[in-house]
């Protein structure tokens, strides 16, 4: 998902997070949510199933996009008690995931080489 996320591809991985959790896929769109959006990069909006970037760019970094997948995951099951907390925790296992992989592979790359 991030590396989708980082060429550029969110909508791909927000179609990858759908399937993997069996739900329905958010809008992804550009603007803001009137009372919720001041100094936030993205936010949710359960009535309209979107995230909401406030600038394009925020669309390609995997922390927003993967902390705002984390709020509809909580709408879509009906349970929005997820905090702040936890959807910054379920953005940072992903990416340290992503992380963890780009490191093994680089290290195997490097030892085939040597």
């Amino acid at each position: 998902m991030v590396a989708t996320i980082l060429d550029s591809n969110p909508e791909r991985a927000l179609d990858l997070l759908c399937e993997h959790y069996r739900v329905e896929r958010p809008k992804l769109g550009v603007g803001v949510v009137k009372g919720r959006s001041k100094g936030v990069l993205a936010v949710y909006s359960a009535n309209r199933k979107e995230i909401l970037a406030a600038r394009r760019e925020y669309l390609y970094d995997p922390f927003t996009i993967l902390h705002e997948f984390y709020h509809h995951l909580r709408q879509f099951a009906g349970e929005h008690r997820g905090t702040e907390k936890y959807a910054d925790r379920f953005a940072i296992d992903f990416i340290n995931s992503y992380r963890a992989v780009v490191a093994r592979l680089g290290a195997e790359s490097s030892g085939a080489t040597s």
